[in-house]
């Protein structure tokens, strides 16, 4: 099979809990070794992807295969070749970081030797050698997660899916685990990555997929979904209400928000100076006096907003299917 070569295929997945519709005709492809984001707020059915495509769930519709498998009539040949780490660190909290993953593989069949050694290579490949003989108890959240990841790389699994592997970590933790995971990329593994961070599938992604309401909304690399929105913002607070109301009608631009709580105006822009020059100029002419102003990249949020025209508010977790 090409890098070029599709091992992931999605088509036509529906997916319901009760009268929730949580996947509503998802179509998805993915590379051998390439990594595809999936960006989307909580309920956009990130997770209940994961899980179809782990096998732990099965389709209302639609057809799954990967590496050319079914994954619900070819369930146990596709669990030879995944691996999975989910929104919470599952790991034995009452023993040690070593034994976690010599029990792990022992689980998967390696004998005893072989189950050491992958745990040493493990152990040293995500920093945490000096802590192989503390109960994981006493581990901190990206340590956790850490042996979460190594745990679920014991097998060498050629697909690895990584349901928002860095939420709820410090920036530190979370740097960490993104240098584990561009390590995994390098060896040519092929995978899925859920996140809420535009900045994480930024950083990591060959290809992001944006999620809303079970549906992909937009499909490209992270430059591509910038330029749907403009490669930059600029925010500008006006001095005050009058002259706020008074700039509204003068400023024009894609995706402009605006809040007339703090009096600041955001407008999607090609971030140059030209046309940063052509607002500043706008508002001159008028005499607007501006409070400050801003440039930045865009965020979640924005992607949405320019997407969809409302914001990726975080919506209440179901636990049952997200």
């Amino acid at each position: 099979m090409s890098s070029q070569e599709k091992i992931i295929e999605i088509r036509g997945v529906k997916k319901s809990f009760g009268k929730v519709k949580v996947l509503d005709g998802l179509n998805l492809s993915v590379k051998k070794g390439t990594m595809l984001a999936l960006l989307g707020p909580n309920g956009a059915g990130k997770t209940t992807t994961i899980r179809i495509l782990s096998t732990l769930l099965n389709p209302d519709e639609g057809t799954v295969c990967v590496n050319g498998l079914n994954t619900v009539t070819e369930a146990g040949k596709v669990r030879h070749l995944i691996g999975l780490t989910g929104q919470y660190a599952a790991v034995d909290e009452q023993l040690s970081g070593r034994e976690n993953l010599v029990m792990m593989g022992r689980l998967y069949h390696l004998n005893k030797e072989e189950s050491k050694k992958r745990a040493e290579e493990l152990l040293t490949q995500f920093d945490l050698m000096d802590a192989a003989g503390r109960l994981a108890k006493t581990y901190s959240g990206g340590m956790r997660r850490r042996l979460d990841l190594a745990a679920s790389l014991v097998a060498t699994p050629p697909i690895l899916f990584l349901d928002e592997p860095t939420t709820g970590l410090d920036p530190r933790s979370r740097l960490s685990m993104w240098k584990a995971i561009e390590d995994l990329m390098k060896e040519n593994t092929t995978i899925v990555l859920t996140t809420q961070y535009l900045e994480e599938a930024d950083k990591l992604a060959d290809e992001i997929a944006v999620l809303d309401h079970g549906k992909i909304i937009a499909l490209g690399t992270s430059d591509e979904l910038k330029a749907k929105v403009g490669s930059e913002r600029i925010e500008i607070v006006i001095d005050t209400e009058e002259n706020f109301k008074k700039a509204l009608g003068l400023i024009q631009g894609e995706g402009l928000k605006q809040n007339p709580e703090d009096r600041s105006i955001s407008i999607a822009t090609d971030g140059s100076v030209r046309e940063i020059k052509r607002i500043l100029d706008v508002l001159y002419d008028a005499k607007i006096e501006i409070s400050s102003l801003s440039v930045h990249k865009p965020s979640l949020d924005d992607v949405f907003m320019g997407l969809t025209g409302h914001e990726a508010i975080k919506q209440e977790e179901t636990k049952i299917y997200e």
